[in-house]
């Protein structure tokens, strides 16, 4: 498995392009603000041909780029059905102090956007991602499960991160949600599992579970909550 990634724009949104194998196709995961012109550069410096744009969820600094790199390539793109208003009405989805953001942005027609479904397994470019549905940073939030040939994966966008998880306070977002995912979806994981996060540094499900106090508080939440 080759998994090569920059911080794209002013919050530094982890892309990546994920393939088989190196110079062969791949699929290009959160190609947020300012991702054009680097992602472009490491796809030529790699020898990868994208596939699909697969986004973890519908925030701007995730979603920014998405059209050009699909009509730059050709390709289509994937969200969880619960996010395509961030698609189609993008400042109403941001709050006001991002809204400014969201401003003229060019973004697909959410008719045009394929839907990632809770459970599906997803065959692309030679890489299956196993989609989870994991809501609470925005209600459409998912990770992807995938196999780095020496130890399980997960793409987990803004779920999850290194010391600490996804904000909660923009619209969409709830707290009751995100301990439910983090309770049923991450801490179920292998310890082994290594996380590539939406920001910041990769880590390890084992290293967060021994260390993130939002998992430690996850692990007591009662069932039902957060359904």
């Amino acid at each position: 498995m080759l998994i090569r990634s920059f911080p794209a724009g002013a919050f530094g949104t982890n892309c990546y392009a994920i393939a088989a194998g190196p110079r062969s196709e791949c699929v290009v995961v959160d190609p947020g603000m300012d991702a054009v012109e680097p992602l472009a550069q490491l796809l030529s410096d790699e020898g990868l041909k994208p596939v699909a744009v697969v986004l973890t969820h519908g925030h701007l600094d995730h979603t920014f780029s998405v059209l050009p790199v699909c009509e730059g390539y050709d390709i289509p793109a994937w969200l969880h059905p619960e996010d395509l208003g961030m698609i189609s009405d993008p400042v109403a989805w941001h709050g006001p102090a991002l809204a400014p953001l969201a401003q003229g942005v060019a973004l697909p027609d959410p008719a045009e956007v394929r839907a990632l479904e809770d459970g599906a397994l997803l065959s692309l470019a030679g890489v299956d991602l196993t989609v989870r549905h994991a809501p609470g940073h925005t209600r459409g939030s998912v990770v992807f499960s995938l196999d780095l040939d020496e130890s399980p994966g997960l793409i987990a966008g803004d779920v999850l991160f290194a010391g600490s998880v996804g904000r909660v306070d923009l619209p969409g977002g709830s707290w009751e949600s995100m301990l439910g995912s983090l309770r049923d979806v991450v801490l179920p994981l292998d310890d082994a599992t290594v996380v590539l996060p939406g920001h910041g540094p990769a880590t390890t499900i084992g290293r967060e579970r021994a260390t993130n106090p939002y998992l430690a508080e996850a692990a007591g939440a009662p069932k039902g909550r957060g359904l």
